[in-house]
């Protein structure tokens, strides 16, 4: 039997085993169905309240996002906007560029053209005017082969050589006023290891600089001569004239061999026998010296630089003069410094070792002097007397009237 007490009012029953555990069962099914739905609800109320809390949560988070999609989506579109000004601003610049270079190459075209065109007239009055000298000088050269064809049955040979050179002369005067002002042609009178040419050509710019040098020999002989001349018998004599006096250009004025038809085709060059050598006839004696000075007129810029260049080195050789006599005088003077600096540091040297000396011997003096203080110091009279019984008699004497006139003087 099981008893069970009533909680109110305090009595006890008996209650059988079955009973109570049916009763038992009961309050403990109660209890737990009572605690089961509070658990229940307190789930629920805890399941709503975070359920309320996620809701929260995700529409704060959404709500984040949304806010940082409008930012971003803000932002790519100042981006586009700046790409998109950006870009109209590129294609405004290369469409000025273009526009540009367009105008810049319409100009130049127009201004090639242009001097196409004045080329073109230029070669055209050129190609008359070489036209025109041409045929003046075909028909000089047919008025010059019969005068001379005339000239040489006429004239002895010492005066068909002086006729020549006469003939040359005059023709050069002629146009030297007008074509040769700056020019020097004149007989060569100065005779060179025994040999001397007929004339020399000599032209200047105008600031003075020679461009062209030309050596002359005429040539000419009768018929009625007993030896025959060729033009190659006075090759090696021109050029060695030419050497001699510094000619650049060799050039045979001649009538011999006048069936030649070589000869008679006009300017032969002979440079393959002797540099820079040619042989005329007399009706070719202007037009020579005309291409030859056109032809060095080219190299004026080169001759004028090179005198330049001359120049700067005579000037470069008086500056190394001046810079070696500078050198020497400056390393003699330098030497005599030196030696003097030498003996100097010797010097300096001597009165160091000499004052190290001194130094090493005050600075012993000083330690004995120090010695000497600390040992003053350390001395009292005490010490003094330590072993002299008289001395300390008599310093005690000393401090008993010592301590009596102090007392006099007080009283």
């Amino acid at each position: 039997m099981q008893e069970i007490k009533c909680p109110n009012c305090g009595k006890v029953f008996q209650v059988e085993e079955s009973g109570y555990a049916a009763i038992v069962k009961q309050i403990r099914d109660r209890e737990f169905a009572k605690e089961l739905s509070e658990r229940l609800s307190a789930i629920e109320q805890n399941k709503e309240s975070e359920l309320k809390l996620a809701v929260s949560d995700a529409e704060k988070s959404a709500d984040k996002k949304l806010a940082d999609k409008d930012a971003e989506l803000a932002a790519l579109k100042a981006q586009i906007a700046a790409a998109k000004t950006e870009q109209e601003l590129a294609v405004a610049k290369a469409l000025e560029e273009a526009r540009a270079q367009i105008s810049e190459r319409d100009l130049r075209i127009t201004t090639l053209a242009g001097k196409i065109e004045n080329e073109k007239q230029n070669a055209e009055l050129s190609e008359k005017t070489l036209r025109e000298g041409f045929a003046q000088q075909l028909a000089a050269k047919d008025e010059q082969i019969a005068y001379y064809k005339d000239l040489k049955l006429r004239q002895s040979t010492k005066m068909v050589g002086e006729t020549l050179e006469q003939h040359c002369e005059t023709e050069f005067n002629r146009l030297r006023a007008t074509g040769f002002k700056n020019a020097y042609f004149e007989k060569d009178s100065e005779v060179a290891d025994g040999t001397k040419g007929d004339y020399i050509f000599r032209d200047y710019s105008d600031d003075g600089i020679e461009y062209i040098s030309i050596m002359f020999e005429m040539k000419n002989e009768t018929e009625s001569n007993s030896k025959k001349h060729r033009n190659e018998d006075f090759f090696a004599k021109l050029d060695k004239d030419r050497e001699k006096k510094g000619c650049e250009y060799a050039v045979l004025v001649s009538l011999l061999e006048p069936e030649s038809e070589l000869y008679n085709s006009g300017i032969v060059d002979v440079s393959h026998r002797y540099p820079k050598m040619y042989v005329i006839r007399p009706q070719f004696f202007i037009p020579m010296i005309t291409m030859l000075r056109n032809a060095a007129q080219n190299t004026l810029s080169f001759k004028r630089d090179l005198a330049r260049v001359r120049e700067q080195n005579i000037d470069i050789t008086n500056f190394e003069k001046e810079m070696n006599a500078f050198k020497d005088a400056f390393g003699r003077n330098y030497r005599l410094a030196s030696e003097k600096f030498q003996k100097a540091i010797d010097e300096i040297d001597k009165s160091i070792d000499h004052l190290q000396k001194i130094k090493d011997a005050l600075t012993g003096a000083e330690n004995n002097l120090r010695l000497a203080n600390n040992k003053a110091e350390d001395l009292s009279i005490k010490k003094l007397t330590k072993n002299n019984p008289t001395m300390r008699a008599k310093f005690a004497e000393l401090e008993i009237i010592e301590e009596t006139e102090s007392l006099g003087s007080t009283d």
